[in-house]
């Protein structure tokens, strides 16, 4: 990876619609070189695919929390994770170091929701012993890594 590649991806990872003749203009390489080189990033796995980003607040999610998960053996770490992966709601798993076992952000209708969904399908999971809820109240930084 060279630093076309870099202006490139950083290009993309600000808007993925980008047309070619623009990021050619913009990076002054020909548009058949451009589309050579995002070829060879595709390839390479550099990107992990490209996908429209919704806003959960628009479609009627208004609730965001992290949850920390605490299991009672690291070895139900497994089967906790398959559990929660049915739960549509949780949009990103973590397996962590520290307190918690594995951090989860989870996008809620409203707190009614959130209760629910920890009393009933994630408190009830063999294996978690207890939670942690902290709930977003804003979102300050959403961005992709600068390469």
């Amino acid at each position: 990876m060279d630093s076309i590649d870099c202006r490139i991806i950083n290009f993309l990872r600000k808007n993925a619609k980008i047309p070619i003749s623009e990021l050619s203009e913009q990076i002054g390489i020909s548009g058949a070189a451009i589309h050579k080189r995002i070829k060879k990033l595709e390839n390479k796995k550099i990107f992990t695919g490209s996908q429209i980003n919704v806003d959960p607040k628009k479609v009627g999610f208004t609730t965001l929390a992290f949850i920390g998960i605490y299991l009672e053996k690291a070895v139900d770490v497994n089967f906790a994770i398959k559990e929660l992966n049915a739960i549509e709601e949780i949009t990103e798993c973590h397996y962590t170091t520290g307190d918690w076992s594995i951090l989860i952000k989870i996008y809620c209708k409203d707190n009614e929701h959130l209760m629910k969904l920890l009393n009933k399908r994630i408190q009830a999971i063999n294996g978690v012993s207890r939670t942690e809820t902290f709930i977003s109240l804003d979102q300050q930084i959403s961005r992709q890594i600068k390469v």
